[in-house]
């Protein structure tokens, strides 16, 4: 995918839109050369790769750096990096220093979380030539307001918000919808009252497209096993036993061995 007109048609084809998350270099040149069609610096930066217990710890300068990693790796790819907790709440201009700095560092598109106050404020940012993915349902900067990482939309009432809000996004300007951890039916009927294509996450089969992290999906973390989550890869236990094999065949003069030794000549 290379703008937003191809997450346009991927809505009228039927054709499911695959992201993943991506914060570096080395991963986003495999990505790169993957199917995948979209990486995002998300501000779940601030747990995997910083070790933060939420994703309110993440800076618009730390996800620019990530950003600018992956934006050299992955060139081919469409790049969406998320605004930070808060960013969005001090004022147009703070804001639109904050989209300035994930733009000139390579993202293509940027992505904020709930519509409550930010309706006038994504009618800006994309009349300002910055395309604006929403993101409703679980929003982890609202993670101590909703009382934990917990379903969504469950109520009659809250599903009801949730779809207005969708519709609220659609009709500011955004290209797009992430959808969180919210019933696979209301996922289902947003998805169908929508114009633009939803991305799920916990969400269900129903929706245009799919979302995960990227070190979920390997397994890096074997605690962390959300019934959302599919791991497909045992990542943990094959870079440990890898790192194992090494250890042990330096400690046995195994390693460097003569092929993997200059000669001289």
């Amino acid at each position: 995918m290379k703008s937003i007109l191809d997450f346009q048609k991927r809505k009228k084809s039927g054709e499911k839109i695959t992201m993943l998350t991506c914060y570096d270099y080395s991963f986003a040149k495999i990505l790169s050369a993957s199917s995948v069609d979209v990486l995002l610096i998300g501000d779940s930066a601030a747990q995997v790769m910083h070790g933060h217990s939420t994703t309110l710890n993440a800076s618009t300068a730390v996800l620019a750096l990530h950003t600018e990693a992956v934006a050299r790796a992955a060139s081919n790819k469409f790049i969406v990096a998320d605004m930070p907790f808060l960013s969005t709440r001090k004022g147009l201009k703070n804001t639109m220093d904050h989209v300035q700095k994930l733009m000139q560092a390579g993202a293509h598109a940027i992505k904020i979380e709930n519509a409550d106050g930010h309706l006038e404020l994504i009618r800006h940012i994309v009349e300002s030539g910055v395309p604006v993915m929403g993101h409703l349902g679980l929003t982890p900067q609202f993670i101590h307001q909703l009382g934990g990482p917990k379903v969504q939309g469950k109520s009659t009432e809250a599903a009801e918000k949730i779809l207005q809000d969708a519709l609220a996004l659609e009709k500011a300007g955004c290209f797009s919808l992430v959808l969180e951890c919210v019933p696979s039916e209301l996922a289902k009927k947003i998805t169908q009252s929508l114009n633009i294509p939803t991305i799920g996450i916990g969400a269900g089969a129903h929706t245009d497209g799919q979302v995960l992290v990227l070190q979920d999906l390997l397994g890096m973390n074997k605690e962390f096993r959300p019934k959302f989550l599919k791991k497909y890869m045992n990542g943990y236990d094959l870079i440990s036993e890898a790192v194992q094999n090494y250890v042990d065949e330096v400690k046995k003069s195994e390693f460097p061995d003569k092929e993997h030794s200059y000669d001289g000549n």
